[in-house]
């Protein structure tokens, strides 16, 4: 059986990003990527749908340590898969990947100090273990989408797309077609299938809002030709950083008048007798969603050529030629795009136990947004909701790097963050998306104060994550240990 010091589990944007912290700030580790699909890259390469991009500058969605060089500030995703990819390449991180290796069970020993990972490769399991597992693979199901089954679906004659799972086959070329949604897959596809289709209906159940940015960043760029890649990269990077905190606490201090700025953008864009209180003014406060992000106006830009439209109503039933409506109006189509949003998961939805007993990630309280409550030698990576992913990762796994070295150090095999039942629980994630409300069964808790509390603030969480201390009382090192038979666990550790 395999053993390595760290498994880490998915190559995607934070895999291979915990890689390369491993490398370079625990270069005697050794470690492992196990990677359930085929290919580097993770969102990056599961979706394919037309038009596919970030939508947060990548000046702050890159890697600190590696600089965008690229003109385009707002990429494409086959740009960021290529990113990713030279990123493992140059480091020789691809030579640590394990491809068709899904995860599928974790157990944790206290008395080895181990964790016996079970994959599944081509229908057979594969045990490999290791002293510190780190989750990289993301937040939400690679299985499927969330895909409402709408009345009267199999009826409908045309084809039935969700985002998640593009037919590379698909011609929408002089096609009617109707996106169900308003999330930023949905005003991703809109402009880009407007180009070939007849025409594109965005239809939503409520508006989001939507704010445009030029797609590249013209100060940036010539920073890049004067300073050089590494210092524009830097100092752009920090100035969208600062930016975002700054906006982000503008609009919870006083979110009518940022709702109002936003709501005037979008009247400037859509010029006189659009109706922008009933398609682009949503009925809750700024970043209680997140924005979606548009470059250089292309979502306006095909609303208004009349190549595509937005229809704010809610669906009754599908037809066999489209979609009634509750109003009364059908929308006519040859196709329609589910655009509905994702499912969330913890751990890659891998079951865990810790010394025998079941793991119930919905019952633990997520420790500095990135470990869980009385589970062992164990971190996932887990983004902003408010700010580029990569941010909270990068420090995410700096914090993981200075957690070993210090066990190391002092000789300590196991850490846990020791749950404290006083600490009042927590929503994970402060928002009203759909996709969030539809799996807070399924999330782990925060607490209502440090180390337990989700600031969503990148220099808060740095000044902790990079600066603070690794033994602050919270966290208990130990070395391996039997455990007695009759140990009291934790209510999120449940005995099988």
């Amino acid at each position: 059986m395999e053993h390595f010091d760290v498994l880490i589990v998915g190559a995607g944007l934070s895999g291979i990003g915990a890689a390369y912290h491993l490398q370079t700030e625990s270069p005697g580790k050794t470690y492992a990527i196990l990677e359930g699909r085929d290919a580097i890259g993770g969102t990056w390469d599961l979706f394919r749908y037309p038009g596919i991009r970030s939508d947060s500058d990548m000046f702050t969605l890159g890697y600190r340590f590696k600089p965008w060089v690229e003109s385009k500030a707002i990429a494409d995703g086959p740009s960021i898969r290529k990113y990713v990819r030279e990123t493992a390449s140059e480091n020789g991180i691809d030579k640590h990947i394990r491809f068709h290796h899904l995860v599928k069970r974790a157990d944790w020993s206290t008395q080895t100090a181990r964790w016996t990972v079970e994959a599944e490769v081509a229908g057979r399991t594969v045990t490999l273990t290791c002293n510190f597992l780190f989750m990289c693979s993301g937040y939400y199901d690679y299985r499927g989408g969330y895909d409402p089954q709408f009345s009267g679906r199999d009826s409908f004659a045309g084809k039935i797309v969700h985002p998640q799972f593009w037919p590379e086959d698909l011609d929408y070329t002089g096609k009617k077609v109707v996106v169900i949604g308003s999330g930023a897959t949905a005003v991703t596809l809109v402009p880009e299938m407007a180009k070939k289709a007849a025409h594109v209906t965005m239809l939503q159940r409520s508006p989001t809002y939507v704010v445009s940015r030029p797609g590249e960043d013209a100060q940036a760029n010539w920073m890049r030709e004067k300073l050089g890649p590494k210092a524009a990269y830097a100092i752009t990077r920090w100035r969208n950083v600062l930016f975002g905190l700054l906006f982000f606490r503008l609009a919870r201090k006083n979110p009518e008048k940022t709702k109002q700025n936003l709501i005037a953008m979008v009247k400037k864009e859509m010029g006189p007798g659009y109706d922008v209180d009933t398609h682009f003014t949503p009925r809750y406060n700024p970043w209680d969603q997140r924005l979606c992000l548009v470059p250089d106006s292309d979502l306006f830009n095909a609303l208004k050529s009349d190549k595509a439209s937005v229809v704010t109503d809610q669906i009754e039933a599908f037809t066999p030629t489209g979609i009634k409506l509750k109003s009364g109006k059908e929308l006519d189509a040859d196709i329609i795009v589910t655009a509905t949003g994702l499912k969330l998961i913890v751990a890659g939805g891998m079951q865990a136990a810790v010394d025998g007993r079941v793991v119930n990630f919905n019952r633990t309280m997520s420790y500095k947004g990135m470990m869980y409550s009385d589970v062992p030698n164990m971190a996932s990576c887990f983004g902003y909701t408010n700010a580029s992913w990569t941010l909270k990762c990068d420090l995410t796994c700096e914090y993981v790097c200075r957690m070993l070295n210090h066990m190391d150090k002092t000789g300590a095999e196991i850490a846990t963050p020791k749950g404290d039942p006083s600490v009042q629980e927590l929503p994970w994630l402060d928002f009203s998306s759909g996709y969030v409300q539809r799996a807070l069964d399924v999330l782990p808790k925060q607490g209502a104060s440090k180390p337990w509390k989700l600031y969503q603030n990148y220099a808060l969480d740095m000044l902790t994550l990079r600066f603070g201390k690794v033994d602050d009382g919270t966290m208990k090192f130990e070395k391996a240990h039997p455990i007695a038979a009759n140990a009291n666990a934790p209510a999120a550790i449940a005995a099988e």
